[in-house]
């Protein structure tokens, strides 16, 4: 049984795509069941030892059964645990019977949602067996005739109750709607539960049912297990808080943190800030205006994040937590008034508190993650439950003084979450902000300590930081703005967009235009029954007139008409306008013949750091940071007879290494490694040293291994030309609301901060603003808009091209595209002393490989052939000519990656 359940495990983890924590926990239940086999009639000290020998920690059950507390950060994923856990009972153990709590309606209904199957956040995707038949799903509300529904033989049964409910009909001792006979089921829901023998009872927020009247008579339903799932695995207490006995599995929020889980929360002040002689009023207006500057900046780079990567938008949020209603209610008024940003927030803004119910209220705030929805800032009064766990909260203004570490968790924990399910790489967007006032600092002081759950990020202001607003800029093709076809969305308080004096048609031809464009670029309903292999094509007789004839069809199914002359005429304009402002960028398929040649070169690791302690009997149990603390005795037993044994298995967990092709090399490296502890320490030794280290020292050899990667791309794949051209993609950009657009033929005061500034001026540019990296960059378009015949450089995702580092399969997208009167340029600037970088030789072998291709496609219908240039920066220089270039660095060979 042990066998065929660490299979589930490994099984699960991968079709539900766990996380290591949710893993970690998934196979702490799996040795759970193993020292507690189910059975309710389970002696609950001999229970309680069982558990103590393997997870000392573990003092009391704090339950009437066996249950065990599995404390994640918010924002790690409780709810999809739980479906790991359901799964896993079930598959493994044949547990059919699950109760589930929540610690309101709002979760409750969540829950619901959440083991519904075609729900966007359904907790068993990908589960064969709960796609043939999914769980029953039982309520309060439904009970009646759903269990009676759920008598077949292999399906399970989920029960999805609120713990309120439950208090509610319990007090006075009244008859309970759940212990009432129901003659649909032959016996009360409670006597039906109650005779479950498999039954295992799930906690959600296991921290709101200590010591509630609704849970002590659930204890009566002997459950077989109980689960609890908390971020917060304590109890508030008058002196302290104190803490569970019964946690099997700790990942605090410190190690989310650190594992890239969660946003980074920072605690925001003002550089040279003193409150000293300023109001109370006064302070907290600071705090309101530096909190919507960070907002505003943030909404920014989550517009320019999402446009950049086509995902959907995400609208940020401000919470400012109050004193009281009537403290709220200043806020609302302040906020809404004139003086606050020119009354920008006027009807963005909501007050929740006390005056509504909680549920009504949680309710009302999980609306406004949605980004079509007004709201920017909410105003809360000491109503931080679970259930508001919305992923665009990013700016928390704490107005009150907390008064027990609860709230200040609560109050940080409902922003941890992260909209795109990782952090982006972007300071911004992976930050929660905490505008902090003096009694709050002292909470987050400390928070800051080095036993804190977590460590606080600080950020500082500078004064000019405060003063400068950041927009967003949509940078388009010039020829969309050229044929009159407005921009589908609008971006917040942007320069650029559709421009309407650019417009060479007026209104009653640009809907001609941009039906001509669409059809042309293949996005309109109407078209040529195929694509066309390039652009060129549309010069035909046969092509146009089939243009002419597929806009008008699509003209008149808009109900509209027109004299068939001008529709001609405008198609035609429209055709040469792109033409003349569009680089043909052919999308390519390359699918190869035989197997990609890359591969590991043989090497002497570098063991001078590889450097371990021999545990001793405690050292071994704190070594281990999952929980599972008790493994020294089973050390010995599992560890692989050979020791090389215990390194290679651990290697060929990396994506990129396959024992079949590396073995030999697998082995060696093993082997170095064996020795190398062999010579410091006895067999016994060793063998305890490689099973606690086993993993990071297979990523330390694998990082090695990186180093001596080489790879040959495809000189023979099979090439589909799916498209012969593309249509031009928006970029996005970011800049300070006061800097002007630059003229790109002078360089900045502040190359080094390159980046920031947007530039324009261009005339030969497909664009009418682009930002560039480095001076060099800049320097090349110079010479690009004095030379080539167009040039622009490329949004993400322009180019479907790949290249392999790291072992993993990522995009490339080059510097430049140009074309010149002979030719179609890639063009790459890198810095001189990375020409040989390993990725640079990755990106390069796979440009070259696709100008080949593209090339090839181009010659056999009438176009230019592609070159790809990489130039070390230091070449770059305004009186070079790009026939210069070309001659000195156009890569037509494929090197060996080493």
């Amino acid at each position: 049984m042990r066998k065929d359940s660490g299979r589930h495990v490994g099984a699960i983890a991968a079709r539900l795509s766990l996380r290591a924590p949710q893993q970690r926990s998934l196979e702490i239940l799996d040795r759970i069941m193993e020292i507690l086999p189910p059975g309710k009639e389970s002696d609950l000290a001999a229970a309680l030892a069982a558990i103590r020998r393997e997870f000392p920690q573990v003092s009391d059950f704090g339950r009437g059964f066996p249950s065990l507390c599995f404390a994640l950060a918010t924002g790690v994923g409780k709810t999809r645990l739980m479906g790991a856990f359901v799964a896993y009972l079930h598959l493994a153990h044949g547990i059919r019977n699950f109760l589930v709590l929540a610690p309101s309606l709002t979760i409750h209904d969540k829950l619901i949602a959440d083991f519904t199957p075609g729900t966007p956040k359904y907790v068993l995707p990908g589960i064969q067996q709960f796609s043939i038949e999914p769980p029953v799903i039982v309520t309060g509300e439904n009970f009646a005739y759903r269990v009676g529904g759920a008598r077949t033989r292999h399906a399970i049964t989920v029960n999805i109750f609120n713990v309120a409910k439950i208090n509610s009909e319990m007090r006075d001792g009244r008859s309970l709607r759940i212990r009432s006979l129901r003659e649909e089921i032959g016996e009360s829901y409670f006597d039906h539960l109650a005779g479950l023998d498999d039954l295992v009872l799930i906690m959600d927020e296991a921290h709101r049912y200590r010591g509630s009247a609704g849970v002590r008579a659930i204890e009566a339903l002997k459950p077989t297990l109980g689960l609890e799932l908390t971020a917060t695995p304590f109890v508030e207490a008058p002196r302290r808080p104190v803490p569970f006995a019964n946690v099997v599995f700790d990942y605090p929020l410190g190690r989310a943190l650190a594992d890239g889980f969660v946003k980074e929360p920072a605690v925001v002040t003002r550089e040279n800030f003193h409150p000293a002689g300023k109001s109370p009023g006064e302070i907290e207006e600071i705090k309101l205006h530096d909190a919507i500057r960070l907002h505003e900046g943030v909404r920014v780079e989550l517009e320019v994040y999402a446009r950049e990567n086509r995902v959907g938008a995400v609208k940020p949020i401000v919470l400012v937590i109050a004193r009281d209603t009537s403290h709220a209610a200043e806020l609302m008024r302040l906020i809404r008034s004139p003086r606050f940003f020119d009354g920008r927030f006027t009807n963005k803004v909501i007050q929740v508190d006390s005056s509504v119910r909680e549920d009504e209220a949680v309710e009302r705030l999980l609306k406004v993650e949605r980004a079509d929805e007004p709201t920017e800032i909410v105003i809360h009064v000491n109503m931080l439950r679970e259930g508001w766990d919305v992923n665009n909260l990013y700016t928390i203004v704490p107005l009150r003084a907390g008064n027990s570490n609860t709230l200040v968790w609560q109050a940080i924990g409902r922003g941890l979450r992260l909209p795109y399910g990782g952090r982006t790489g972007i300071a911004a967007i992976d930050r929660l902000n905490i505008v902090a006032h003096d009694r709050f600092q002292e909470i987050v002081e400390e928070a800051r300590r080095p036993d804190s759950p977590a460590r606080l990020e600080q950020l500082v202001l500078a004064e000019s930081q405060l003063q400068q607003s950041t927009v967003t800029v949509v940078s388009r093709p010039r020829l969309v703005d050229w044929l009159g076809i407005e921009p589908e969305g609008s971006a917040s308080n942007a320069p650029g967009g559709f421009h309407e004096e650019q417009a060479s048609f007026g209104d009653d031809k640009r809907a001609i235009a941009r039906l001509t464009y669409e059809t042309i670029m293949g996005e309109a309903t109407v078209g040529f029954g195929a694509p066309l292999p390039s652009l060129g094509h549309l010069m035909r007789p046969e092509i146009r007139d089939a243009l002419i004839s597929a806009v008008a069809s699509g003209y008149r199914s808009a109900g509209r008409e027109g004299p068939a002359d001008e529709l001609a005429a405008v198609v035609t304009d429209t055709t040469e306008f792109v033409l003349q402002e569009t680089i043909e960028i052919p999308l390519i398929l390359a699918v190869p013949k035989n197997e990609a040649k890359w591969g590991y070169r043989s090497f002497r690791l570098d063991l001078s750091r590889f450097s371990y302690e021999v545990p001793t009997e405690n050292l071994w149990a704190t070594h281990l940071r999952t929980g599972q603390v008790d493994r020294i005795g089973a050390a010995a037993a599992v560890i692989e007879e050979r020791l090389d044994n215990c390194i290679v298995d651990a290697l060929v967990a990396f994506d990129d290494v396959a024992y079949e092709e590396h073995a030999e090399l697998l082995y060696d490296l093993a082997g170095q490694v064996s020795r190398h502890l062999l010579s410091r320490m006895s067999e016994r030794d060793a063998r305890k040293v490689l099973w606690l280290h086993r993993h990071e020292i297979a990523r330390a050899v694998h990082a090695q291994m990186q180093e001596h990667l080489w790879q040959e791309a495809h000189a023979d794949d099979d090439v589909v030309v799916t498209r012969g051209y593309t249509a031009l993609r928006e970029r996005t950009f970011s800049k300070a609301m006061d800097e002007p657009v630059l003229d790109f033929r002078l360089p900045p005061a502040d190359k080094g901060n390159m980046a920031r500034h947007l530039f324009g001026g261009f005339a030969r540019c497909l664009y009418a603003e682009e930002k560039f990296h480095s001076d060099a960059e800049r320097m090349l378009a110079v010479v690009l808009d004095r030379e080539a015949l167009k040039w622009f450089r490329p949004a993400k995702g322009q180019f479907q091209l790949r290249y392999r580092a790291e072992g993993q399969e990522l995009d490339y997208q080059p510097d430049f595209v140009a074309e010149t009167g002979t030719r179609t340029l890639m063009i790459e600037v890198k810095a001189s002393d990375r020409m040989d970088d390993r990725i640079v030789l990755a990106k390069r072998n796979a440009a070259v490989h696709w100008c080949r291709h593209a090339t090839g496609h181009a010659l056999k219908h009438g176009g230019k052939p592609w070159g790809y240039l990489l130039i070390p920066h230091d070449a770059i220089a305004e009186n070079v000519t790009i026939e210069a270039l070309a001659r000195c660095h156009m890569e037509g060979r494929v090197l060996r990656v080493v």
